[in-house]
């Protein structure tokens, strides 16, 4: 998944004036998949991340299917939709918990709770059994004898006691509760990936369909057959998973953005957001069926919504000019991603690492523009997209928790905004499940056990050369992979990844990605040694690497380097 190096540029009170954003390792899976059997591309492609498990599985096999024209059962599409919402709730939730909660909750601070009143605070805030006084009371008691060995084990990173925190006692030690809680829930929800896919991580995937056969009896079939008793299984994880959502996660995410509204107000980043759609109730070649509708929208004007062909050469392209990638066109060009080549040319800084020449190349990560503008992808863009379409159940839970909050709808353009977002997408997505398991179910009950379509299986009957996208909506934006097939091997490959759009340098025109626009919003640091606030924006997108936040003073010293895993 590649790592992220950030590099901030401060004046003399702090504020954040320029900043770059760097990827400092080479993926190279394109090169890696040239030549091979386009049905085996999956496979690889899908170890292009370690953490979004499944979502490049599916943009491959898509692309092979959109290439050759190749429709997939109504049953398939329903067990990819269950597939790809359990790692939409999965993901949000662990990146809430485990890789964005400790940059808003102090652990250190949960020490001083009163563990009676902070089971108040949680029955006030829903009916989440494990709130008893003696329950807080026990957690309490591990963050001791954490802090008392002389060592915080999973919690030593964090700048604990730093004034950037503003959660009571009381609401620390009730999050840190809810952290740990999650480390377990996670195990119940992999069980969906496992029974449809047969493992978590990198599930099985097939190009036509789905990898396992259904039987339409209740008896062990074999451990690859899907039966009654599984579908029953994944019903009641699904209701395990959304009873944290409703209960845990969500009331969480509001009691803690109460108390930092300040960030509402800052990391807005560019004003242009994309989605390409996912979901279908049909297939992929029915746009009007999608549960998350695709299109653009252009400096937050949620009235249009621009339509989206990722098959226009004149609509995507990737530019290297600060990137460390040549094309045979030259540096200022931009590349379709059909037409996309990967030509290493690394001209950065050698060990020990100095500054990045930001004037030139300095990132692993190409530059995704359309229309030539850059475009912030994710959860927020997907809240806006459904938002803007008329999803009123989109726009009633948002209203909801806005009025709560007591906050505009401005107010989800920036940094807990964005936060804010993957919690509402997460309760409208894990909402979905339920009722595309009984459809499912439906039609296995009336008979139809259809789950893979063999019609271009034989590469006897593919066309010489076809072409075709795979895309979909990840947790963290918008994926797409592009294919290019000849004579049954694939000629060129292409992914481009949320991480990309949102993470890329600037481009030819010196336009900002989305992570350095919305770190010169509203950022000021505190403490140049303790940068949390860096560290909050970058993690509001959850970039999918791992972070590296490199801080220094005017001569050029490192200050400080903070690692995040």
């Amino acid at each position: 998944e590649g790592h992220l190096r950030i590099e901030a540029e401060t004046d003399a009170s702090g504020n954040i004036i320029g900043a770059s954003s760097a990827g400092t390792m080479v993926r190279g899976i394109e090169l890696i998949l040239k030549g091979r059997d386009p049905r085996d591309a999956w496979a690889y492609a899908q170890r292009i991340c370690g953490v979004c498990t499944l979502v490049h599985g599916i943009a491959s096999v898509r692309s092979v299917e959109n290439a050759l024209n190749y429709q997939i059962p109504a049953n398939a599409q329903l067990i990819r939709n269950l597939m790809i919402a359990a790692q939409y709730v999965h993901d949000h939730v662990m990146h809430f918990y485990h890789l964005h909660a400790l940059d808003w909750v102090d652990v250190v601070s949960a020490l001083k709770a009163d563990p009676k009143a902070t089971s108040a605070l949680a029955q006030s805030l829903s009916k989440w059994p494990k709130s008893s006084p003696g329950y807080f009371s026990d957690v309490q008691k591990k963050i001791k004898d954490f802090v008392e060995s002389g060592q915080l084990g999973i919690f030593t990173n964090g700048y604990w006691g730093h004034p950037a925190y503003k959660l009571p006692p009381e609401a620390n030690l009730m999050a840190v509760a809810h952290y740990l809680e999650a480390l377990s829930w996670q195990r119940e929800v992999v069980k969906i990936h496992t029974i449809f896919g047969g493992k978590n991580p990198h599930p099985n995937f097939l190009v036509g369909g789905a990898p396992s056969p259904i039987s339409g009896v209740s008896g062990d079939m074999g451990a690859t057959a899907l039966n009654i008793l599984g579908l029953q299984e994944v019903s009641n994880t699904i209701t395990k998973m959304m009873d944290f959502v409703d209960n845990v996660y969500v009331p969480d995410t509001i009691a803690i953005a109460g108390f930092y509204k300040d960030w509402f107000k800052r990391g807005a980043g560019v004003r242009n957001f994309m989605t390409f759609g996912d979901m279908p109730e049909t297939s992929m070649d029915d746009p009007s069926s999608y549960f998350i509708p695709g299109g653009v929208i252009l400096d937050r004007n949620l009235s249009k919504i621009h339509p989206l062909d990722l098959n226009d050469p004149e609509q995507v392209k990737e530019f290297i000019a600060h990137s460390y990638y040549d094309y045979s066109a030259g540096k200022e060009a931009g590349l379709h991603p059909y037409d996309g080549e990967t030509n290493l040319n690394y001209t950065g800084p050698k060990p020990p690492y100095d500054f990045l020449d930001i004037e030139n190349s300095y990132s692993w990560m190409k530059s995704p523009r359309w229309k030539g503008q850059p475009m912030e992808v994710g959860p927020l863009a997907r809240v806006l997209m459904l938002y803007a379409s008329g999803h009123e159940p989109t726009q009633n839970l948002t209203n909801s928790v806005l009025k709560k909050l007591d906050v505009p709808i401005d107010a989800l353009y920036s940094t807990l905004g964005r936060t804010a977002a993957r919690t509402l997408e997460t309760k409208l997505i894990g909402d979905k499940m339920q009722s595309w398991l009984g459809k499912l179910i439906g039609n296995i009950k009336a008979g139809d056990l259809s789950v893979h379509n063999t019609e271009f299986w034989e590469p006897s009957s593919w066309p010489s050369e076809a072409r075709g996208v795979g895309f979909m909506e990840a947790p963290r934006g918008a994926l797409a992979h592009w294919i290019v097939i000849k004579d049954e091997k694939i000629a060129n490959y292409q992914a481009v990844v949320p991480s990309t759009w949102n993470a890329g340098p600037r481009d030819v025109d010196g336009q900002d990605g989305p992570y350095e626009a919305a770190l010169t919003d509203n950022h000021q640091l505190h403490d140049p040694k303790q940068p949390i606030e860096i560290l909050r924006t970058i993690h509001s997108f959850d970039p999918c690497i791992a972070c590296a936040v490199h801080v220094t003073d005017p001569e050029g010293d490192e200050l400080v380097k903070v690692k995040v895993r």
